[in-house]
This record gives C-alpha cells, sequence and structure tokens, in this order.
C-alpha cells in the first residue's frame, strides 16, 4: 500500500485517477439528473470539483447546441460522459452511444443496460454483449454493473476503461450495501473501480474509497439534497478524506481493546 510522505500531502496533484490514460484531479463523478433547476446542477457541480459529468442521452436533444443540460455543462472544464440509460438490451445501448458520437458528444460512454424498471438493476448478459461492441467501435467503454466479482473481471479483460459496481440500488441512498463484493472487486482490479449508485451522504463516499475504489459517482444525492451546492463541497471533502485515509494506511479493526498509553513506566 502506498503511503503519503510529509512532504506530499496534497493528494489530487499527486496522485491522480487516470482512466483510460487521461488523468484527473477529482475522484468525485456527477450526475445531472433530476435537479430542481439548471442553476442547482451548475452549483453542484462546481462546489463538487468533478471532472466528469455524466449525462442521459434519452434527455438531450443532440440535434439542438442549446440543449439545456449541454448548455450548463462546460465541455472545456469537463468531461461530459454520456449515458446510455434506459436502455433495455445491448442493441438499445449501442444505438444510443453511435447517435451520441455522431452529434459530435465524444467516444466516452457510461454503459447501462437496465431492463428492469423498478429496481433499474443492470442486466449483466447484455452489459457484456454492449461493451464488446462499443469496445470494437472504438469507444471508451465505462460499464455500470452488479457487484458481481467475475463480470468485473471479464468487462476489465475485454478491454473496459473502468467498472462501476453498484453499492445499492440506484437512488436508494442506502449506501453500500454489497462491501464484501466491492472488495474483491478491488482486490482483483486492473482497471480503476467506480462504485456507483446508491451513495446518498458523504460519509458513504469515504468508506468506499477508504476501501480502495478508485472514485464513486453519485447524482440523486445531490440532486435531491435541499442544498445541491453545499452538499456537491461535502461529497468532494468525503471523497478526498476517504484517499487520503486509505493512502496513510487505515489500520485494520480487532478484537479487542489496546490501550494507547504506556503500560509500563508509571510514575507510582
Amino acid at each position: 500500500m502506498e503511503n503519503i510522505s510529509s512532504n506530499n500531502r496534497d493528494t489530487r496533484v499527486h496522485d491522480p485517477l487516470v482512466i483510460a490514460g487521461r488523468a484527473f484531479m477529482s475522484r468525485l463523478l456527477v450526475g445531472t439528473g433530476k435537479y430542481r433547476s439548471p442553476q442547482d446542477m451548475t452549483e453542484a457541480v462546481k462546489s463538487s470539483g468533478a471532472e466528469i459529468v455524466t449525462v442521459s442521452l434519452r434527455r438531450v436533444d443532440l440535434d439542438d447546441p442549446e440543449d439545456r443540460i449541454l448548455k450548463y455543462v462546460d465541455p472545456a472544464k469537463h468531461l461530459i460522459l454520456p449515458n446510455t440509460s434506459g436502455a433495455r438490451d445491448a442493441g438499445e445501448a449501442v444505438r444510443l452511444a453511435r447517435l451520441a458520437r455522431s452529434a459530435g458528444v465524444g467516444d466516452w460512454v457510461k454503459l447501462e443496460v437496465t431492463p428492469d424498471p423498478r429496481y433499474l438493476l443492470p442486466d449483466p448478459v447484455e452489459t457484456l454483449k454492449a461493451a464488446e461492441i462499443l469496445i470494437k467501435d472504438g469507444f471508451t467503454v465505462l460499464p455500470y454493473i452488479n457487484a458481481d466479482p467475475i463480470l468485473a473481471k471479464k468487462l476489465a479483460d475485454l478491454g473496459c476503461a473502468t467498472v462501476m459496481p453498484l453499492g445499492s440500488p440506484i437512488g436508494s441512498n442506502q449506501g453500500i450495501k454489497t462491501k464484501d463484493s466491492i472488495a474483491i472487486i478491488i482486490e482483483q482490479a486492473t482497471v480503476p473501480v467506480v462504485v456507483d449508485a446508491g451513495l446518498g451522504a458523504p460519509s458513504h463516499a469515504a468508506e468506499a474509497l477508504e476501501m480502495g475504489a478508485d472514485a464513486v459517482l453519485v447524482n440523486t444525492a445531490l440532486s435531491a439534497a435541499d442544498d445541491p451546492g453545499a452538499m456537491g463541497l461535502a461529497f468532494k471533502k468525503g471523497v478526498e478524506a476517504g484517499r487520503e485515509g486509505y493512502l496513510a494506511g487505515i489500520r485494520k479493526a480487532i478484537g479487542a481493546a489496546t490501550a494507547s498509553s504506556p503500560e509500563t513506566g508509571l510514575p507510582w
């Protein structure tokens, strides 16, 4: 495990997140859905410090350069990561990604295949199928998946730029309910691991980074907050604290008490 030296405390400068050869100073990715207003979204994105911002292709008019979301997210400051939210199978996901690229959005895509409208759990078979097609098409693919270590390894071996296991169902604010499986994914990872979905509090983000996840993605926790801008800042701090704690070397829990003061040499 890497430790931070006393002369190297700013992990944002010396410990970038690298995805597909591109370095980012922030380990927090944010979404743009369900905000009460464009101003709330803008404030949350700005305060979070996020450099990667996801945009649902279902809510973007690719023929309109003044589309509301694209208008409020500056591509000069952020990597706009289109996602295939709403795709029910591989074919729909691939069509959405190709439409985005042809409209000039780029060739990075967050791959989501969620046929179940109630729980929005990703389909592992269709996700793997779509990833293979998109990678052959030259896309940089970041797949959203269940916390399945076998699937994560297959996607990484296929050439995906990251794996993005869910912490709990999308928008549930339950935190990391898949901790044991995510720990295995992190242990075996050959690409960055981004915990995506279900993180409802800054402490959830900190926990993911403390575990060794490379980054987290949040949306509902910001958009549904009373003050999205303030919550964006809180998540930024949570992510930074979690990463710094991980690099510093968090001590594992033990089943007994140990004294923090010396037990010998007392003055009586």
